[in-house]
């Protein structure tokens, strides 16, 4: 029989006024080092807060990797793919609201800059990778689809 075990990693996206903040991963980051990346982590096992645990991992991510207050958090998409050391993953990225403060590195160990940029401008940069830009692509879409 087979074993399943994947690390399950929540990404939140935020936007305002048509830009999506990115974070530049950290040259001390687990994976993706030095890549352009939506806030995110693993979920822990147990949760540090009660209820939803997708909702709670990306509240607390964009908290301490970027130093937002975030509520209003939704599902939009999850994939599959395999961290640099070969970890198997589950990647559920989530579209948060509510977003209070200003983003700024908090993680140094984590991420060394954000960035905020309108769809066009991550599609356009060559250090984006593809599923990001569909991932903004489906972001699009449901805001587009709610008049947001």
């Amino acid at each position: 029989m087979e074993e399943y075990a994947h690390v399950v990693n929540v990404e939140g996206v935020v936007v305002r006024d048509g830009e999506y903040l990115l974070v530049e991963r950290s040259p001390a980051a687990n994976h993706a080092t030095g890549s352009l990346a939506f806030p995110g982590g693993k979920v822990e096992h147990p949760p540090d807060e009660d209820g939803d645990a997708v909702e709670a991992t990306a509240v607390r991510e964009l908290r301490e990797e970027v130093g937002l207050a975030v509520g209003g958090v939704q599902y939009v998409h999850s994939r599959t793919f395999e961290a640099d050391d070969g970890t198997p993953c589950i990647n559920v990225v989530t579209l948060c609201e509510d977003v209070e403060g200003e983003a700024h590195p908090r993680a140094t160990d984590e991420v060394t800059a954000v960035h905020w940029l309108p769809p066009g401008a991550i599609r356009a940069r060559e250090d984006v990778p593809s599923f990001l830009e569909r991932d903004v692509d489906r972001v699009e879409a449901l805001r587009r689809n709610r008049g947001g």
